[in-house]
């Protein structure tokens, strides 16, 4: 699962404003496509899924607004 999640990079949704960037969050559609395609069990990535994805946007939402 975290092989999963590493690769979950590539499929970022974003949008840019006045003030920069914001990530809003992964496609998980297309990330359950990948843990299907990479054996993983499909229960598991759908629970867990969108519990990383909310942690991995927060910081990174956190890292582009302290990095300017």
């Amino acid at each position: 699962m975290w092989d999963l999640a590493l690769r979950m990079g590539g499929q970022i949704r974003a949008v840019s404003g006045m003030s920069g960037y914001a990530v809003l969050g992964w496609d998980l559609g297309a990330g359950l496509r990948l843990a299907e395609a990479l054996g993983c069990d499909l229960l598991a990535a759908a629970e867990l899924l969108p519990e990383i994805e909310a942690i991995a946007c927060l910081k990174a939402n956190e890292r582009m607004r302290e990095n300017g």
